[in-house]
This record gives structure tokens, sequence and C-alpha cells, in this order.
């Protein structure tokens, strides 16, 4: 069930950098699903990177193409206080040949888990993936900008939504 829509038009790399640090700026991210659907070189991987680098994670970061999942941690921002810790996971089923490898590959734990979900290529594991929060379609046109179509699919999504985006 969608329960939001939002649409943007992505003129350069900076319109995704910006939409991604409006994201991390709010907290229910920490939580959240996030489903980005494009064909190669849409720019889901360069958007979940601005995410990555907006919610903190510093050093490379990689492409989860080979590995399947590439883990980052977030650390605490007060010794004090380890919940405040952020589990992210960026995941990348591009190539999947069954959505069963999904299971047989253990990422049920991981998406019950705390934490950021980014998904990329999620049709690749179909029917095995949790609802998402938030479902980003990306459409590369002809001069090199994008159209980004968002879809809020559970209430976290719709509160994303219509707290951070235009």
């Amino acid at each position: 069930m969608i329960l939001e829509t939002r649409q943007q038009h992505w003129s350069d790399e900076a319109a995704c950098e910006a939409t991604a640090q409006a994201l991390a700026r709010h907290p229910g991210l920490r939580r959240a699903c996030i489903e980005l659907h494009g064909p190669l070189g849409a720019g889901k991987t360069t958007f979940a990177r601005h995410l990555l680098r907006a919610l903190g994670v510093t050093g490379r970061i990689k492409s989860p193409s080979y590995a399947i999942v590439e883990p980052h941690e977030v650390p605490a921002t007060t010794a004090a206080d380890q919940r405040d810790k952020l589990n992210i996971w960026h995941f990348d089923f591009y190539r999947f040949g069954d959505p069963r490898e999904w299971e047989d590959a253990g990422f049920r734990d991981l998406f019950a888990s705390p934490g950021l979900k980014l998904v990329e290529w999620p049709e690749k594991a179909a029917g095995l993936l949790p609802v998402a929060d938030l479902v980003l379609s990306l459409s590369p046109l002809d001069d090199d900008s994008r159209t980004a179509h968002w879809q809020a699919g559970t209430p976290l999504g719709a509160t994303l939504l219509n707290e951070t985006l235009p």
C-alpha cells in the first residue's frame, strides 16, 4: 500500500546530496528500510553514498555489488550511551539469480535487527523483503539530471516524506 508520494527533479548531484542530507537529519531514518530502484547508472549507489556520508560514515564507501552487503556503523555520540550507535546495511542484490539466495544468505536476521537498510535491486529478492518504509525510483534524463519518485509504504515512510522532502 502506498501512503504518500513525492516527485523531485535532481538537476545535478548536489540536488541528490541535499535530499540525502535532509533525510539524514530525521531521527526516524535510523530504523528505516529504503528500496532503491532504477536502471544501471541511475544514481542508486550515488544517493546511498551521500546518505551514508550525511549520517556520519567515514572512510571509503564501497559499492556492495560484489559483496552483496556492506555493513557500516556510526559510533555513538557519547561513550556513555551506546544506544546512539547506528548500524547501517547497504545491500545490492543485482547479482542474485534466484530470490531464495536472500534467504540462504541469512539476510532475514539483518532485516529484523535495528538499523537502517538501503537496498539496491530489491526486485531480485522479490517477495522476501519486508515492506519498505520508502521506495526511491530514479529515472535518468537526457541532460544528466534525474527524476526521483518517492513512495512511502509505511507510516514511518510517510513521516519521513512529510517532514523532510518538499
